[in-house]
């Protein structure tokens, strides 16, 4: 996990080929206080990073970022008015290569969308 003590995984199920984890944040962590002082947000970037570290762990495997489409940023996170998210996503997994599809969503809003592909180190 490249984001040390960034989050957490609260609880994790799986139902067929879909995936779902309550992802409590920690809005005590400095990556907040660059971004932005006084209105703290969840950086983009760190959204893409929970998704793979959440599905490295899912499938205990090391995963090298191929490819990424559809990114969508939707809504603003503020850890301290939302500090539990939800992701979603489904693996399509093929010859080494894992096909991503996830959402993020908080208070019931979508605020993160993407296609993304990985390749197994």
């Amino acid at each position: 996990m490249m984001l040390k003590e960034f989050y957490s995984v609260e609880q994790f199920e799986k139902e067929g080929d879909s995936y779902s984890a309550v992802i409590l944040l920690n809005e005590n962590h400095s990556i907040f206080e660059g971004h932005f002082p006084q209105n703290p947000v969840m950086p983009g970037v760190c959204m893409m990073q929970i998704v793979k570290d959440i599905v490295e762990n899912t499938f205990e495997k090391q995963l090298f970022m191929q490819q990424v489409s559809n990114v969508k940023f939707m809504s603003l996170i503020n850890p301290f008015d939302s500090n539990s998210i939800r992701l979603d996503f489904t693996v399509n997994e093929l010859d080494s290569t894992f096909k991503v599809k996830s959402s993020i969503t908080h208070k019931g809003v979508t605020a993160f969308k993407m296609n993304s592909s990985y390749l197994e180190k």
